[in-house]
């Protein structure tokens, strides 16, 4: 089987608008969750949500085309720019066989928003001409691939929250089944919309901590009231091992397992069984290695992070650490998985892991080791990162430092 491996990495989100300073932020337990600006959140349930600041979408694409996209897409842009420019990819490399992976959860929901109103109050003469192809969710993959030249396949997943991480392993199939030599994965969310807000709320499945928001997202805790929508995108180099090699590429590790699974049980309450067997696929693949380092879907939510906690347990039993950067940055929903395999994979670099932030009160259904002292050093050599959404969908991948 073709070994995979990661050259380059990218990442953006509510305490950091690169890789460096996002890792460093999630790191030091700096939280981006604050009261929403994006829209006016008055009257709503929930009122707050980790925002990406001070981004420019001029600085990615010719202002003229910001119009064109919507906001995941900008965000997408941002990351995978700077995961090309990490991996350091030849002008010599054959781009027919470079490929995309994209995801999202929901994709553009600003632009449908915005439209859906215009539409109710404006007709449909007035809809704009670059709605659909700036919210559809492939077009992540779409614009990206135009900018980067990739004639490869140009994949997408659209998971829910698992999105993000089903878009790597979709990638490492690619490279297996020898569809292409490199993928570039990326994975963005932007729903900090008046619908998206809104419509999780209803569900309440939001936290209304609203007085607090630094500490309302609180994985594991028995207090834990619902998560924190936050933002965001992630994207990595995925390359065939011996050609990365080759080339001497910089390896922030290879990819040797990554399972998936469905519920098959409730279209929004997860269940136990779905992630443990998630985590068994991948485990199994990866050939049972030690795991070091557990990077937990860890919403904040009562039922995931109780179910999430006796599905690891039921694997590795209390053998490794296990943390959520939720906390920090929100829950990013179809980028999150993206954004914690950037970090599982900076974690192994620098040998550190990273904190649960927000942990005060012990719950009886949590008890494993949550990193909740602060970020932790140690020697990483395998880590693992877990990611479930709604409709019971459910991806996990577990990387090995060279």
């Amino acid at each position: 089987m073709r070994r995979i491996v990661v050259t380059g990495l990218g990442m953006i989100n509510s305490v950091g608008n690169d890789k460096e300073s996002s890792f460093k932020a999630i790191c030091d337990g700096e939280c981006g969750i604050d009261t929403i600006t994006i829209f006016n959140p008055e009257g709503y349930s929930a009122q707050i949500a980790g925002e990406v600041k001070d981004f420019d979408p001029a600085t990615v694409m010719a202002p003229k085309e910001v119009k064109k996209a919507d906001r995941f897409i900008h965000l997408g842009l941002k990351a995978a720019q700077e995961a090309m420019l990490d991996a350091a990819i030849p002008e010599t490399t054959d781009m027919t066989r470079f490929g995309i992976s994209a995801g999202s959860g929901i994709g553009g929901l600003p632009a449908i928003e915005k439209n859906s109103i215009i539409l109710e109050t404006r007709g449909p003469r007035r809809i704009s001409p670059f709605f659909i192809p700036g919210a559809l969710v492939n077009m992540l993959g779409g614009f990206v691939s135009i900018e980067h030249g990739t004639k490869g396949p140009n994949l997408a997943s659209v998971t829910a929250c698992a999105a993000g991480t089903h878009a790597i392993s979709e990638a490492c199939k690619t490279i297996m089944c020898n569809g292409a030599e490199q993928m570039l994965v990326v994975s963005a969310e932007s729903a900090i919309t008046g619908a998206g807000i809104g419509g999780f709320a209803a569900m309440k499945a939001l936290s209304t901590r609203n007085d607090s928001p630094k500490t309302a997202s609180r994985p594991f805790d028995a207090d834990r009231d619902g998560f924190v929508m936050g933002e965001g995108a992630a994207a990595l180099v995925l390359e065939e091992y011996e050609s990365a090699k080759a080339r001497g590429a910089n390896i922030y590790g290879e990819i040797i397992g990554f399972g998936e699974s469905g519920d098959a049980n409730h279209i929004t309450t997860p269940s136990l069984d779905g992630p443990a067997r998630a985590m068994k696929a991948a485990y199994t693949m990866a050939g049972e290695p030690k795991i070091d380092y557990v990077n937990a879907h860890g919403t904040s939510t009562p039922i995931n992070d109780k179910n999430e906690t006796a599905a690891v347990k039921e694997l590795l039993g209390n053998s490794a650490p296990m943390s959520s950067i939720k906390g920090q940055i929100g829950h990013c929903l179809g980028a999150a998985g993206g954004i914690e395999a950037v970090t599982c994979l900076m974690a192994m670099r620098d040998g550190i892991i990273p904190p649960t932030i927000n942990y005060t009160t012990p719950d009886e259904n949590c008890d494993l080791d949550y990193v909740t002292e602060g970020a932790r050093k140690a020697e990483l050599s395998v880590t693992m990162s877990n990611s479930f959404g709604f409709g019971g969908t459910n991806g996990v991948l577990i990387f090995k430092k060279l």
